[in-house]
C-alpha cells in the first residue's frame, strides 16, 4: 500500500471514530437551558419573532411574557436587539417591526393591564 492510501485510510477512520464518539457514546447533553443563554444575534432573531406576532395580535401582554423569556428588562432586551439589527444589516421592514414594539414597550404601563388567569 502506498503511503498516501494509507495516510487517506488513517484519516477515515479517525474521522469515523470521532464522529461515533460524539453523536453515540457522549453526545452533548444540554439541560435546563432557557433563552436568557442565547447569543445575541439569537435573542435579536427571537425579539423579531416576536415583534411580528406583536404586529399581528396586537396583544402587548402577549409580547411581555414573550420577551420575559430572555430574562431582565424586556424594554432593555428590545433596544439591544434593534442596535445588533441596525449594525448587522437586518431587513428595513424588520428593523421596523422591532422598533414598533420597542415604542410601544416605551408607553406600556404594566398597572393598567390584566394579568391572565
Amino acid at each position: 500500500m502506498s503511503r498516501w492510501i494509507r495516510f487517506l485510510l488513517a484519516l477515515m477512520i479517525g474521522a469515523m471514530g470521532g464522529l461515533f464518539y460524539g453523536w453515540v457514546i457522549s453526545p452533548v447533553e444540554y439541560i435546563d437551558t432557557t433563552p436568557d443563554s442565547l447569543k445575541i444575534d439569537y435573542k435579536s432573531d427571537y425579539v423579531l419573532m416576536v415583534a411580528e406576532a406583536y404586529s399581528v395580535e396586537k396583544d402587548l401582554l402577549a409580547a411581555v411574557q414573550r420577551l420575559g423569556l430572555l430574562g431582565g428588562v424586556p424594554e432593555e432586551n428590545v433596544r439591544q436587539a434593534v442596535l445588533f439589527a441596525e449594525r448587522e444589516g437586518f431587513l428595513d421592514s424588520d428593523v421596523a417591526l422591532m422598533k414598533a414594539l420597542q415604542s410601544a414597550l416605551a408607553s406600556w404601563n404594566p398597572a393598567l393591564e390584566t394579568p391572565l388567569p
